[in-house]
């Protein structure tokens, strides 16, 4: 017993130690921002706001590291096609790279346009709704982060500019309309994102891993489905990750995409055959097959997130820039060097200080992973935000992300139901009395994958007079069946954090604007 209490004493002070240690970094990046930007400010009117927001804005980029990247890597982690490790360094370089490459020269200021400007009074009630706002956004991050919810970083600062603004000008200042796609956009998000890679998976689950010859169709498929991912991913990076390199139509971006996917899928063919040949004929040799592939879709969600989410820590920090530049109120601000900076360093530090908690949030506690899934979700993602962004629907890539992983969860507990309900016809023709026969029949039923559940279910059609089930066992196989396959308490946490986003982040910019007007009058 004393051992054991050492042991978890042991345990309590090097986590304590590990907590200390991040918050000294994360500290230490926030003194660097102090003092960068104090020579960078040095001779302008108001830069010690300016030293204040900054200051914000990387405690926001922190946020959004720690947060939101784990959607880019976090199945790629459950899946293990990628140690923590691994996942951590591929995010920080991708998405710093995305940030500085194709953050864009100008960002609006008004995020999504949800209030109007013109009922903002003067320069200063802008400086102070915008502080107000970037400083809401990142402490509900930061809560959502500390109980283990993925949020939507752009949805924490629409809420922090919605209650900042409301707060400045009154209710008449929003665009109801606008708040109301918003809203919708928690429903579209996430059960556009699951559908598709439902859709996915379950092309998969028939196409190749319920056939005989499972490696003989994963030579045939694997090819076309890289394809689609990599068509995906090159449209999307041509209309997302690149705007500020070269801008392209959405028919264009499709057409090179397109293009280029042909190709890869052609060089891959020979590639996947001559691998399928030292294969052999099980599951996980299909899924050693998507392993590059994610790894790949891993670097370039975290660039292309990266080049667009990097506006939501560093566009109120230009804004205000701007406005105590110009002393004006302004609709769109350009973006110095050493704001973006700010920016793609702080996401980059604050994923690898706090980001391991939502990453294996992300790949482990929602739905088991492995790389035909993850591989799916992946997929989703980038498609369902080409779908969005051409039919201008307000989606978030965090609920994208994680509904992706909810539907791939739901689709398998789907067809363990499915399954069940086709064995349970078949229980009731059998009598009580061969019951013995049933024996070895349900030790390999109950340890069996979903698809070879299938399988055995179909040999018991076969041989009806080997596999007898009376109803005593057919409770017990239902039982079987039964498992969630989604954990509930991890949905319920994240659809409640989904939905306070906005409200909590409005309420708490409306409560830090009072306090910083009341301050500065």
């Amino acid at each position: 017993m004393e051992f054991r209490s050492l042991g978890q004493l042991q345990d309590a002070t090097q986590s304590v130690t590990q907590d200390v240690a991040r918050l000294g970094f994360a500290l230490l990046f926030i003194f660097g921002i102090f003092i960068y930007t104090g020579f960078q400010t040095q001779g302008i009117e108001g830069g010690y706001i300016l030293v204040a927001a900054a200051i914000i804005g990387g405690y926001m980029a922190m946020n959004i590291g720690a947060n939101d990247v784990a959607n880019n890597v976090g199945p790629a982690v459950g899946s293990k096609a990628l140690t923590l490790f691994g996942a951590l360094i591929i995010a920080a370089v991708f998405e710093g790279a995305g940030a500085i490459i194709a953050g864009g020269d100008v960002v609006g200021t008004i995020k999504k346009g949800i209030i109007n400007p013109d009922f903002i009074a003067d320069a200063d009630t802008f400086i102070w709704l915008m502080t107000a706002a970037l400083l809401a956004g990142a402490l509900w991050l930061n809560l959502a982060t500390y109980i283990g919810a993925p949020v939507s970083t752009t949805h924490s600062i629409v809420g922090g500019v919605l209650g900042a603004g409301i707060a400045a000008g009154g209710f008449a200042v929003a665009d109801w309309g606008q708040m109301g796609a918003i809203a919708a956009s928690w429903v579209i998000s996430p059960m556009l994102g699951g559908l598709i890679a439902a859709v996915f998976l379950y092309f998969i689950k028939r196409a190749i891993l319920y056939k005989e010859d499972r490696i003989g169709a994963a030579v045939r498929y694997v090819p076309l489905l890289i394809g689609i991912m990599a068509w995906a991913f090159i449209s999307y990076l041509l209309l997302k990750g690149t705007k500020k390199i070269i801008k392209l139509d959405f028919g264009t971006a499709l057409l090179i995409g397109g293009v280029a996917a042909t190709i890869i899928s052609g060089l891959l063919i020979p590639i996947i055959k001559k691998a399928g040949s030292k294969l052999e004929n099980h599951r996980e040799s299909v899924n050693r097959l998507f392993t590059i592939p994610l790894i790949f879709a891993a670097a370039m969600l975290s660039f292309a997130h990266g080049a667009n989410d990097v506006a939501n820590a560093i566009g109120p920090l230009a804004a205000i820039n701007d406005a105590v530049i110009n002393h004006g109120v302004v609709k769109s601000a350009s973006i110095p060097l050493w704001v973006m900076v700010i920016g793609a360093t702080g996401i980059a530090i604050g994923l690898l200080l706090y980001g391991p908690k939502l990453i294996r949030t992300v790949g482990n506690e929602i739905t088991e992973l492995d790389k035909t899934r993850a591989f799916c979700i992946a997929l989703a993602a980038a498609i369902t935000v080409i779908i969005a962004s051409q039919l201008g629907l307000p989606v978030s890539s965090t609920h994208i992300a994680v509904g992706a992983v909810f539907g791939v969860g739901f689709l398998r507990e789907y067809l363990k139901v499915s399954y069940a309900s086709q064995l349970h016809q078949i229980v009731d023709n059998h009598a009580g009395i061969e019951r013995e026969k049933l024996q070895k029949f349900l030790d390999n039923f109950q340890s069996a994958t979903v698809e070879d559940m299938k399988l055995m279910l179909k040999e018991a059609k076969k041989n009806k007079e080997e596999v007898p089930l009376t109803k005593k066992e057919r409770k017990r196989l239902k039982n079987v069946y039964k498992e969630e396959l989604v954990k509930r308490a991890s949905l319920k946490k994240i659809v409640a954090a989904w939905i306070i986003t906005v409200p909590a982040s409005a309420v708490l910019a409306a409560i830090i604007f009072f306090s910083i007007r009341g301050m500065m009058l």
